[in-house]
């Protein structure tokens, strides 16, 4: 179905139809509800190529992550939040083009190529590192419309939307601390990470500044890890008696250690999940968790980039701040 379809069939000529279906003058109200009626009868819709090329969009967001596919697949975090990117960017007819690629330097590659192409006509940044290549590639003169998932310290300057870990882990350190735990241990994700790093830190001060002995564990967020940082972290010479976990992949590969040591949760041991999910929800005991929405971070970070794409200026913007959920896996310390 094209324009000269309907031309024909409303009487009128190409140029007419162009301006009615564009919404340009050029055309009497009284044309342009005919030619809008026969394309309705007709079942007209327009080319997204054609349109794409005519305004220079492509219609697409872009985003690379530098991740082990294979463990992609178990966390759910992501999942979720491609979900809340494709529920905004779906109302005004937008897609995601996603790569997942071996390494840092894979994904500048591919975000120089997007960049140099016009292939996309935005960017979203995830996985921020501490100073961070990809956000001075992201400032440089011709780079894309970016908006930067992560603590807007590090942005460079980009539109930002973040949420406060700091805030989350000091509140969690202290809920256990007031449940008499004075051994807490952090089964912490890779340490590259900038969230992971700001994390690191609130830990590190909320254990000092309550007195506690604070344990640092390091994984790289699989599952197979967590297993194994709480198996060495409960059978070394002062085990903690309450674990936080990065993930809740990793939490529930500690909670199933946990019974196999034949340690009772929460009795003797109190654990924490990050990024609440339906998997914390059906382990037994059922976890405790920090916990914020997810589908609804993803669709406010695809705003933020709508908008900076239609020439808004930078900005700073906290989603939430997540907070405890509190299930089954924590208790007052059995004495």
């Amino acid at each position: 179905m094209t324009i000269n379809d309907i031309a024909a069939r409303a009487g009128v000529s190409i140029s007419a139809v162009s301006f009615a279906l564009n919404g340009r003058k050029g055309v009497s109200d009284q044309t342009r509800a005919r030619v809008l009626q026969v394309a309705d009868e007709m079942g007209w819709a327009p080319s997204s190529a054609a349109r794409s090329l005519a305004e220079a969009k492509t219609e697409t967001f872009g985003l690379v992550l530098a991740r082990d596919p294979h463990n992609l697949g178990v966390e759910s975090f992501y999942m979720r939040f491609f979900a809340g990117l494709e529920l905004e960017m779906s109302i005004r007819g937008y897609g995601l083009l996603l790569q997942v690629v071996p390494s840092v330097e894979a994904e500048l590659a591919k975000l120089a190529k997007w960049r140099n192409s016009r292939s996309v006509d935005g960017i979203i940044l995830v996985d921020l590192h501490v100073e961070d290549p990809r956000v001075a590639l992201a400032t440089q003169p011709g780079a894309l419309p970016t908006v930067v998932v992560g603590d807007p310290s590090l942005a460079g300057g980009l539109t930002s939307v973040w949420t406060d870990d700091a805030e989350s882990m000091r509140s969690a350190v202290r809920y256990l601390a007031d449940l008499g735990h004075r051994r807490i241990a952090r089964v912490a994700g890779l340490a590259a990470l900038a969230h992971t790093s700001i994390r690191d830190a609130a830990f590190a001060d909320e254990t000092r500044a309550l007195g506690i002995h604070g344990e640092l564990v390091r994984t790289d967020y699989t599952p197979q890890q967590g297993a194994e940082c709480t198996r060495a972290a409960l059978t070394g010479a002062e085990p903690p008696t309450a674990l936080i976990y990065d993930n809740d992949v990793m939490a529930m590969a500690g909670l199933t250690v946990a019974h196999e040591l034949g340690l009772d949760v929460p009795g003797d041991l109190s654990m924490i999940a990050w990024d609440d999910s339906v998997l914390c929800e059906h382990t037994l005991p059922s976890l405790t968790a920090l916990s914020h929405d997810v589908v609804a971070f993803g669709s406010h970070v695809a705003r933020r980039l709508f908008a900076v794409v239609d020439g808004a200026e930078p900005g700073a913007f906290l989603d939430s701040t997540p907070s405890l959920r509190v299930r089954g896996s924590t208790g007052p310390l059995r004495g």
